[in-house]
């Protein structure tokens, strides 16, 4: 299927490794322009080169701390001084560190909204004029299962992301008239390096080892196994694309069949 992304230009965060990294290659592969961000450099201009040899195309590298809303701004700026425009934003942070309520303190809460809520709202307020102008805009939001069913061991993270699809579902109903569609992907145990970490420090609290821990999980999942990030990817260049042309509100989970609600 021709996804139709040839000259749409993304800006990816939180891309310099994981799910960003692996969405911002797929929508490159896909012929779109794709701009990365990232708060550390070197990884992030690592990541942008090793994208640009595999697709043929340049990728620009706009380091940043997204929890900064000047630094949003600054990120929707730059992409446009790239390409001349900004059609898709996809909205990635990573995640809070795992723990339960004894584990925080108040700050730890307020960091958490900072960067998996407020972060998003931020990127999406600063990408709306140019969208509207174009008449045409995906606003994707990565999230988590967590926003759907609470995750053990998570909780800042059950906490900050129903915030993300709250806010992405709101305004879904404002901005459909103005052609831009809004969705949020929720992957579930996707291999990437947090979920990796999340295995190793659940096996260390149990007195297991990793792979004890993997097999409880894969036990609940329908598909056997923890998904890879390519399978992720695919989810979200389906929503950025034309394909995608009558979904919006809609909070897709990637998570091989883990969440067991109707909705």
């Amino acid at each position: 299927m021709n996804l139709g992304l040839r000259g749409r230009a993304a800006l990816v965060t939180g891309a310099s490794k994981g799910l960003g990294r692996a969405v911002a290659r797929r929508l490159a592969l896909e012929g779109a322009e794709v701009a990365i961000n990232a708060r550390s450099p070197e990884p992030l201009h690592r990541t942008a080169g090793e994208i640009a040899r595999e697709c043929g195309r340049r990728v620009p590298a706009l380091p940043g701390n997204v929890r900064d809303p000047a630094v949003c701004k600054e990120l929707v700026t730059g992409t446009l001084a790239e390409f001349g425009r900004l059609d898709i934003l996809v909205a990635n942070a990573g995640g809070p560190p795992p723990g339960g309520v004894d584990d925080f303190e108040p700050d730890a809460y307020r960091d958490a909204l900072a960067t998996n809520l407020m972060a998003t709202v931020q990127l999406t307020l600063a990408a709306l004029p140019q969208m509207r102008r174009n008449g045409w805009g995906r606003v994707i939001a990565i999230a988590s299962v967590a926003a759907k069913q609470p995750v053990d061991g998570l909780l800042l993270s059950n906490m900050a992301r129903p915030g993300v699809v709250g806010f992405m579902k709101s305004i879904s109903r404002e901005l459909a008239s103005d052609g831009i569609l809004c969705n949020v992907v929720a992957p579930g145990f996707i291999r990437t390096a947090r979920v990796e970490s999340l295995l190793a420090s659940q096996a260390k609290a149990r007195g297991v080892s990793r792979e004890e821990v993997l097999e409880g999980i894969a036990a609940d999942i329908p598909a056997g196994r923890i998904g890879s990030p390519s399978e992720f990817a695919n989810a979200v260049a389906f929503l950025a694309s034309d394909a995608a042309s009558y979904i919006t509100g809609h909070t897709l989970q990637v998570d091989g069949g883990l969440v067991q609600g109707l909705l």
